[in-house]
């Protein structure tokens, strides 16, 4: 796991999966809690966090889209998708990052 933190793209595996168990929580767990038990703390709490971690995926995306080099039409906007489908950033791990991260590491 130390690796990740070592590149670019392992800084943004990190993020996404950050960003897409914030997601998750945001409208599996803390929409249904305002809406059905009228309790709306959950959603403050998450919301903002959600939010940061929303931008700060989108600009580390598009930062390593640069440096990879990669073709807005053929990569940069799947990722970008992914963070506001829910699981849309675990799947694009597995598809995309996760191949650029072990290439970059020379392994």
């Amino acid at each position: 796991m130390i690796h990740l933190f070592k590149t670019n793209v392992g800084r943004l595996r990190i993020i996404a999966f950050l960003e897409g168990l914030s997601l998750l929580v945001l409208v599996f767990v803390a929409v249904p809690l305002k809406h059905f038990a009228n309790n709306p703390s959950a959603v403050k709490a998450m919301g903002p966090v959600h939010g940061a971690l929303f931008l700060l995926f989108v600009f580390n995306a598009l930062s390593v889209g640069v440096e990879q080099q990669w073709k807005f039409k053929e990569t940069t906007w799947k990722v970008l998708l992914a963070c506001i489908v829910p699981f849309g950033t675990f799947y694009i791990d597995h598809k995309i990052l996760a191949k650029i991260s072990v290439r970059s590491n020379g392994q």
